[in-house]
This record gives structure tokens, C-alpha cells and sequence, in this order.
């Protein structure tokens, strides 16, 4: 009889874990070998010919952990699966989307082509860094929003004069939405980089006098230009300021810079693991949202009510 099995990488053993607790099955018995000089060999451990195989792993510090998955597409492959469900909750490479200048690579149209050679037959991710990259693959792609998960700690809050803020322009269509699902005013934080993770200068395009403001993003890598806008946003008038971030890269001096920031909190999702404690760094948990993902895409059902513009409430 067809089953749905779950397996993880090591890079999101404990985010599989929980899914699998919310699934309400067990995680899959996997074996990822190493040789001596690093190359990556994993095995399966139980049989999964005729079944629906997904396989969860996060793509951050890239290369090692999407090796990792592209072997384990094969083996799942090889070993006569059914279908072969990649579920990545952060996709990495996905900030280079586009040739912005000459002699450059579009990193995440590569990755895009190297899951379906290895045999994918869908992908199940959150938060693209731009939504187009659903486009790079001739698969169907679920792509989840972290907004699900967001929206009722924002409500919780109860903040009287909530504004939503752009950290940069590109991250202005990510706001508008849940802007609107609350009625709430949005600003955005204009800024001209020198360098990739280098600001040049920052902008606020709108008014944050006496609000309380709720920068939404999809990647904190560094936490430099969040710190920045955080910082802009209360020389100009904020009355408080976090952040919500989906994927919690947090490399370099990230953690310092967040902690030395006026940020009142930063709240990430566990896409990727929280490597350091932070007085001011909360984890919410998707895999419940992945778990029904996971369960929708096996029984073959919609996952529209995933999305917030299925949960929009009525003002």
C-alpha cells in the first residue's frame, strides 16, 4: 500500500522532527555517511518503492546541505519511489534571481535545474527571496507563506498604531498584503548598497511618528540593514520598532548587530536553526504549516487555505 514517508538531511533534522510530530507519523531512517575527505554518501534504511518520499532539508551554508539533498533525491529515486517531494523550507541561493550585471551567474535557476535532474517531482518551500523563481522550475512548485505564522503573533501584540515597514524596496509587494489584511499604514525603507551586505545610504518613504512599526522580511543575513532601518525608523518618530523574519541566515556579526540594535525583537521562523541564544530573538515554528503542506500534496488536496488572502478577516 502507497505511504507518504518523511526523511530529513542534517541540516533540518529538528524541524522534521517537529513536522513529523504534527504530521502524526515517525521520521524516516536515513544514514548520511561521510568519507574522509568530505564527500557525502547517504542511505536509506527502509524501503520506500511505491511511495510518496518527502525529503526536507534547507539549503543555508549552500553547498554542503543541497549536496546532501540532490543525493537523497537520487537514492529515493533509485530505490523506486513513487514521487520524490523535495521540501525545502529556505531555498538558498535564491537571492541571485536575475543577471543584474554582466559575467554573473543566476545562482537559483541553477539549483532550480539541478533538483529536477535529479529527480524531483516537486518542491515545497516558503518565502522565495522573489516569488518568480517558482518560474526557474518545470515542476510544480508549493510555495508557502510565512504570514500564516505571523499574522496571530501580530495580533497578540495588540499594538495600538501599527505601521509596516519595508526593510528596502524589493521587500514592498511582501507588505502590501498583510498591510492590508490589518488596515495598517506601510513605509518603506529606501537604501543604496556599495556591496552586497555593505549600505551606502538609507531612506524612510512615509511617516512613523508615534507608531509602532513591524518590518517585515524574508532573509536577516547579517542583520546590518535591519539594524540600519531599524535605527532610521526611530530618529524618525517610531514609537517602537521589530522585525518578523522568515529565514534566519544570521551570519557574520549578526547576532551583535541585533543585539545592539533598537530593535524591540526579532521574531524568525525555524526554516533554519537559531545557532545562538539572543535576548532578543524569538523562533516561531512551520511545521505545522508544512505538515498540511505535506499532507495536501500526498492526499492530492489544495492548499489555498494556507495563504492569507483565504484567512482575510473582515474589517
Amino acid at each position: 500500500m502507497q505511504t507518504a514517508k518523511i526523511f530529513s538531511g542534517t541540516g533540518s533534522q529538528q524541524l522534521a522532527e517537529q513536522i513529523c510530530l504534527k504530521y502524526g507519523t515517525r521520521l524516516g531512517k536515513v544514514n548520511i555517511q561521510r568519507f574522509s575527505d568530505g564527500e557525502i554518501s547517504p542511505i536509506i534504511l527502509e524501503s520506500v518503492r511505491g511511495d510518496y518520499v518527502f525529503l526536507v532539508q534547507s539549503t543555508f551554508s549552500p553547498a554542503e546541505n543541497l549536496m546532501e539533498l540532490l543525493l537523497m533525491i537520487d537514492a529515493a529515486r533509485r530505490a523506486s519511489a513513487d514521487k520524490v517531494i523535495a521540501v525545502i523550507p529556505y531555498y538558498g541561493y535564491a537571492r541571485q534571481d536575475r543577471k543584474d550585471r554582466p559575467r554573473v551567474a543566476i545562482g537559483s535557476k541553477l539549483v532550480a535545474n539541478m533538483l529536477v535532474a535529479a529527480g524531483a517531482d516537486r518542491v515545497i518551500t516558503m518565502d522565495l527571496h522573489a516569488p518568480q523563481i517558482q518560474g526557474y522550475f518545470d515542476i510544480p512548485v508549493d510555495h508557502l507563506d510565512s504570514h500564516a505564522v505571523f499574522i496571530p503573533y501580530i495580533e497578540n501584540l495588540r499594538l495600538e498604531n501599527l505601521t509596516f515597514a519595508a526593510p528596502d524596496v524589493g521587500a514592498t509587494n511582501r507588505i502590501r498584503e498583510i498591510a492590508s489584511y490589518f488596515n495598517a499604514e506601510m513605509v518603506i525603507c529606501d537604501k543604496h548598497r556599495k556591496r552586497a551586505n555593505e549600505i551606502a545610504s538609507m531612506v524612510v518613504i512615509g511617516d512613523v511618528t508615534d507608531r509602532d512599526v513591524v518590518i517585515i522580511d524574508d532573509i536577516c543575513d547579517t542583520g546590518g540593514t535591519l539594524a540600519k532601518s531599524a535605527g532610521l525608523l526611530k530618529e524618525k518618530g517610531a514609537r517602537s520598532v521589530r522585525a518578523l523574519i522568515t529565514h534566519p541566515v544570521l551570519s557574520g556579526k549578526a547576532y551583535e548587530n541585533i543585539e545592539n540594535s533598537v530593535l524591540e525583537e526579532l521574531i524568525v521562523c525555524d526554516t533554519i536553526p537559531v545557532m545562538k541564544e539572543s535576548t532578543k530573538i524569538k523562533v516561531l515554528s512551520v511545521a505545522e504549516l508544512f505538515a498540511v503542506a505535506i499532507r495536501n500534496a500526498y492526499e492530492n488536496k489544495s492548499i489555498t487555505s494556507l495563504f492569507i488572502h483565504s484567512q482575510r478577516r473582515d474589517k
